[in-house]
């Protein structure tokens, strides 16, 4: 009785253990299946990039037309194939017109971009130009452009081009899809909190150069059309285009992001604009030499570039990444990056209080009057007033003196514009008080001139925000 109990019992232990692997195998497959759903629905989102015609065919209008941001030579078994085809067009109704709007209009970067992508394969625009233009283009000039377009189309013979250069283009696309397979753009719905009614393309241009663009623009029935155009930079042994990961993948997420953020702080322009004012006028050296001409467009430039350490964030990148991305953006001039970047962490918390990030404007409006955007500054020299010429030469120390604490991790001093002559021979350097004094041990010489630079290399504060570069000139008896 017992044995056959047992045996009954083996039975019943036996059915269930395979009832249950049975339905480990159902749930395996059904996570499988989940995620091929999700990971359709983010592709969904978006074409598999392309080389697009109408891209090309603008970067050449404007290559020929003179612009330097779409005169690169890095891919030269294309730029080299364009220079040869469309040189006896360089004179071309539309090249000179191209000219006169690059020179008159600021019809450059961007603006050539958004024109690119308001017209159909026939060039026809897609939206009505008496109603909404291109970034930076008027209506006529518009208007006068695409009829000028065609007839360069025509006479140039830009389909015989594009037809023989297929191949190319695709091999083009073929090397950048591994890029593309990473991307999740289900974040920037999630992120920003607005409906799905945005239909995002991903460009690989060969034309664009060293440059990328985030245009974008609304179709009649309220469908955001959003584009990352990318440039082409680099090239491997063969002469074809390398796409690095670590490299596009932060640009794409770069350029979407501007299509959320600048119509979003457009719509708020005033709530922004007496900080932005006054945070661009301490940094407008930095922002300038980016090309960033005015506090409105550093703004966006700003939250962009958070945002994209925010996606990286909510992606599981390690502290150490974060940190380095942060003193990447200071270093590029954005000194309060850091503060930002906590406003988006506050803002991705209590989502239940601000379902939109243009819920959480004001209160970004009112971090953006708090934030410290002040450079350190050199406050005094204790031996000497700077510029004196009654220095004694047995000085021993310089000791400069900050109106900020720094984070006391190295010093940067360059010889100033009277060159290496004019240079203190120093010994050991240190900081004292806090880190808001360094002390400099010098051997000086009677009768001489000395002069050296302070810069912003290594004199930051512990926020990586630099130093206001201070220059040090004294004579001495």
């Amino acid at each position: 009785m017992e044995g056959k109990n047992r045996i009954i019992n083996e039975r019943i232990i036996l059915r269930e253990t395979q009832k249950m692997k049975n339905m480990k195998r159902l749930i395996t497959l059904s996570l499988i299946i989940l995620s091929l759903q999700n990971f359709a629905q983010v592709k969904q989102l978006t074409e598999v990039p392309k080389v697009d015609r109408r891209i090309e065919l603008l970067s050449i209008v404007f290559r020929l037309a003179g612009n330097k941001e779409y005169n690169a030579t890095f891919f030269k078994k294309y730029t080299d194939k364009v220079e040869s085809h469309f040189m006896p067009n360089k004179e071309h109704e539309i090249i000179q017109f191209a000219r006169e709007l690059r020179v008159n209009k600021r019809i450059s970067y961007d603006a050539v971009m958004s024109m690119a992508i308001m017209l159909d394969k026939d060039l026809n625009p897609l939206i009505d130009f008496s109603i909404t233009q291109p970034e930076r283009w008027s209506k006529d000039d518009a208007i006068k452009f695409v009829k000028l377009l065609k007839k360069f189309y025509k006479d140039a013979k830009c389909k015989e081009f594009f037809n023989d250069n297929e191949a190319l283009f695709q091999e083009v696309e073929t090397r950048f899809r591994p890029v593309y397979d990473k991307l999740d753009l289900n974040w920037y719905h999630s992120f920003y909190g607005e409906k799905g009614n945005e239909n995002f393309t991903i460009i690989v241009s060969i034309g664009c150069g060293t440059q990328n663009y985030g245009p974008s623009y609304m179709l009649p029935n309220s469908e955001k059309k959003a584009f990352a155009i990318l440039g082409t930079w680099k090239v491997d042994e063969s002469g074809m285009p390398v796409y690095n990961q670590s490299e596009y993948l932060p640009t794409i997420l770069h350029e979407f992001n501007h299509s959320y953020v600048n119509p979003l702080l457009a719509k708020h322009n005033e709530s922004f604009e007496e900080s932005g004012k006054e945070i661009y006028k301490v940094v407008e050296h930095e922002m300038s030499q980016q090309a960033y001409s005015n506090w409105q467009i550093m703004l966006n430039e700003a939250l962009v570039r958070a945002s994209v350490i925010k996606y990286f964030i909510d992606h599981g990148a390690s502290e150490s990444e974060i940190q380095m991305m942060l003193n990447n953006e200071i270093n590029k001039g954005f000194l309060w990056m850091n503060g930002l970047v906590d406003e988006l962490k506050k803002y991705g918390n209590q989502r239940n209080n601000y379902p939109t990030l243009e819920s959480y404007i004001p209160n970004l409006s009112h971090a953006y009057k708090t934030f410290d955007v002040q450079r350190p500054k050199v406050e005094s020299i204790t031996e000497f007033a700077n510029n004196d010429t009654n220095v004694s030469p047995q000085l021993k120390t310089i000791t400069i003196n900050f109106d900020k604490t720094l984070s006391g991790n190295g010093y940067s001093m360059n010889y100033g514009k009277q060159g290496q002559q004019t240079f203190p021979k120093m010994g050991k350097v240190y900081f004292t008080n806090n880190n808001m004094s360094v002390v400099i041990e010098v051997q000086l010489i009677p009768n001489q001139e000395y002069q050296f630079v302070l810069t912003d290399k290594r004199f930051k504060t512990p926020a990586g925000i630099g130093l206001e570069t201070y220059e040090v000139n004294f004579k001495t008896l």
